[in-house]
């Protein structure tokens, strides 16, 4: 796109102007023509890229760009590749088993109230004993990259999975 014709225009709008005042003032007139003709210049280019924006904003996976070649502007429009999908996470590693023949021991907790309320509810909703819930937790806690599937034998009377 040349920006001359711009410029040009701008220029006799600025002599047709001067003619109504007196030499000196035409002869300023002329000599400021010139003078804007870079500022003028830079001013249409960022025009043009504010209406490349606007447009690309209204058009859905193209964009507009400006582009200079030679000092002249040219208006390209590009499309616009669709969005990768994100690669999905790796999967956790396990968690190392307990051996079959470890043993167990017994620690008491103490909890607010209101926190073993909310234990009892969690455990139930996932259909565990609040036990299995809060080993599930520890394991959890201490191997947070880690699934929470493992196998568990509590004492002599329970065992079962835990997920």
């Amino acid at each position: 796109m040349e920006l001359t014709p711009y410029v040009e225009a701008l220029r006799r709008s600025l002599a047709a102007a001067g003619q109504a005042a007196a030499d000196d003032v035409r002869a300023a007139a002329e000599r400021l023509s010139y003078a804007v003709e870079p500022s003028l210049r830079l001013t249409l280019l960022e025009a043009l890229g504010d209406a490349a924006a606007e447009v690309t904003s209204q058009l859905d996976g193209v964009a507009v760009e400006v582009r200079l070649r030679g000092g002249d502007p040219e208006l390209v429009a590009a499309e616009l590749a669709p969005p990768q999908p994100p690669t999905p996470p790796q999967p956790p590693t396990p968690p190392t088993h307990p051996e079959p023949d470890e043993g167990t021991s017994r620690v008491s907790l103490r909890l607010p109230e209101t926190l073993k309320v909310r234990v009892e509810e969690a455990a139930a909703a996932d259909g565990m004993s609040v036990n299995a819930w809060l080993i599930r937790a520890v394991l959890q806690t201490l191997e947070p990259n880690r699934s929470s599937s493992v196998r568990i034998n509590i004492g002599r009377n329970i065992s079962g999975w835990v997920r």
